[in-house]
């Protein structure tokens, strides 16, 4: 058996960071420049983990040169929507670190792109002006960043992952988990806890692989950013218009269509008609939610799959660019991915399909990047690396300012206690088990089944049931060795924030903000251009508009 008491070690730090990837390394970053003692906590290492450990070939950034839409008030209009969930002020000082992060990047060794006059290399993305600054070498951002976070001085505490939240009269106080390598159980005090573990939640589907892993982001992210605060009482937006989806590479996880589409490729069916006209005037280089559904309505049709991205039109240059720096910067094995099926951008259309849906939402966050939980921050406000690592600075920047005395533990013995038990139960030898595989592999039927791209009312009822179900037989949820206990809990989060989603669609009567479509609301509702949130409530989820 593991996490006894003599395997337990109490930690205390003044700003504790959860979540090692982009976000929690603008956190640190932000909290060590203050002179803050910060320890961040993740299940993966920090070299690696989140999102931007597989690479990024791209930083959004506006720099108020004389290029067009280059300034904050560019990046307001483009991202200040009543319900984006974002305020003005959150967006301008998004802006406004933006330079300071690019800064910091490049003289870390980030290999962030030049033109021949000195200029970034920036293009356009996703609908958005030519704000992406290209990257070379990708996969190595992670490491540059982590080297530098531990030369400040940063502890950094890798393999634990992080199961509940300790709140003392109300306020986050700290944070309760265990080592996924050898069981050890952690029990830290912090006068402040960042919650940076991604705004994803991934394996509720599946591409045509039907590989669960095979995803465009993180296959580690399950939702525990959203669930951890859920279950401490903290306001969740979102949750039902931030879903996600894009186009990869056929069989191929990642990397995603935005330098391609902005390089000017065009997507075929399977007739070889060039399509995206008929959804919207921008074409291929449209916000993802256009081409996902347009790639999806084509499918319905019966011309396609198969779908492909045509690059032969382009010029030389801009193909060895794509396929050479690009796209292995984003997943440094897309070369061999290339060798394997005769991929040569240059030579014949790349075979390409759409991907898992990736549910999503956020912390509800005020302008000090407070959650509404006192003494719980929220690291990830916006997407991308550049919105991740800028919205971790600003919620560092903010909790570190704020920084009072490490409060005490006392009273929480009990429920620590607890928490030890319920970590290591799936381990309990017992006759009735459920494996960690089968039990997710449900949630993953229900998913894929009733929250696909097109989904009604009627479906997202039963939805809820079988999910309710499911977590029925929680109890039962088995695990042979560490590796599985750490999935048997990531199990546990994908299906609180299945649930969450899924009550969230069903709640939001209209279609046209997200990537999937209501059959039985397939409009867009004006009056409904506004926020959805989530809190727990004493009999369950309390939906409510905010």
């Amino acid at each position: 058996m593991i996490m006894t008491a003599s395997q337990t070690i109490r930690l205390e730090t003044e700003l504790l960071i959860l979540g090692t990837g982009a976000a929690g390394c603008g956190a640190a970053l932000a909290a060590r420049q203050a002179g803050i003692r910060t320890l961040m906590v993740d299940k993966g290492k920090l070299e690696s983990s989140g999102c931007l450990g597989g690479g990024n070939d791209h930083f959004i950034a506006v720099l108020n040169t004389d290029e067009p839409q280059d300034t904050i008030d560019d990046l307001v209009k483009a991202y200040l929507k009543p319900s984006s969930g974002y305020s003005e002020k959150q967006i301008r000082d998004w802006g406004e670190v933006m330079p300071a992060m690019v800064d910091f990047l490049e003289g870390e060794g980030v290999k962030l792109l030049h033109n021949p006059d000195g200029s970034y290399l920036r293009t356009a993305g996703r609908g958005e002006p030519a704000w992406y600054i290209n990257i070379a070498d990708g996969q190595m951002i992670k490491r540059l960043i982590a080297r530098k976070i531990r030369s400040m001085g940063a502890d950094v505490l890798d393999h634990v992952m992080i199961t509940k939240l300790l709140k003392k009269d109300g306020r986050v106080v700290g944070a309760a988990g265990y080592n996924v390598l050898d069981g050890t159980f952690y029990v830290i005090r912090a006068a402040g806890v960042i919650l940076a573990l991604g705004n994803s939640c991934n394996r509720a589907t599946a591409n045509s692989t039907g590989n669960p892993y095979n995803t465009w982001h993180s296959p580690f992210n399950t939702g525990s950013q959203f669930v951890l605060a859920y279950e401490a009482g903290a306001d969740i937006i979102n949750m039902d218009i931030k879903q996600q989806a894009t186009l990869v590479p056929k069989g191929f996880g990642c990397a995603g269509m935005n330098g391609i589409n902005s390089a000017g490729a065009h997507e075929l069916n399977a007739l070889g008609e060039r399509f995206m006209g008929r959804y919207h005037p921008m074409m291929e280089n449209c916000p993802r939610q256009f081409q996902v559904g347009g790639t999806y309505q084509q499918q319905v049709e019966g011309n396609g799959p198969p779908f492909y991205m045509e690059m032969r039109h382009i010029d030389a240059e801009s193909l060895r660019h794509l396929q050479y720096t690009l796209m292995p910067g984003d997943k440094a094995t897309f070369l061999d991915y290339c060798e394997q099926r005769g991929v040569d951008f240059a030579t014949a259309p790349m075979e390409v399909e759409l991907s898992e849906i990736e549910f999503s939402g956020m912390l509800a966050t005020d302008d000090g990047f407070r959650s509404t939980v006192p003494g719980l921050y929220n690291g990830c406000v916006f997407y991308t690396f550049s919105g991740s690592m800028c919205s971790g600075y600003l919620a560092g920047r903010s909790a570190a300012s704020e920084a009072g005395a490490v409060p005490d533990l006392d009273g929480l013995e009990a429920e620590i206690e607890a928490e030890r038990a319920r970590i290591a139960a799936p381990l309990a030898p017992r006759g009735d088990a459920l494996p960690q595989a089968m039990f997710e592999a449900s949630i993953r039927q229900v998913m894929s089944y009733y929250m696909g791209f097109v989904r009604n009312g009627k479906g997202m009822e039963v939805a809820l049931e079988r999910l309710a179900f499911i977590a029925s037989q929680a109890d039962k949820l088995s695990a042979s060795n560490m590796h599985e206990l750490m999935l048997a809990h990531e199990s546990l989060h994908l299906l609180q924030s299945s649930t969450l989603s899924t009550l969230c669609s069903l709640e939001r009567r209209e279609s046209g903000r997200s990537i999937y479509r209501r059959s039985d609301y397939p409009e867009k509702d004006p009056a409904l251009d506004r926020v959805l949130a989530v809190r727990r409530g004493a009999d369950g989820p309390e939906v409510f508009w905010s």
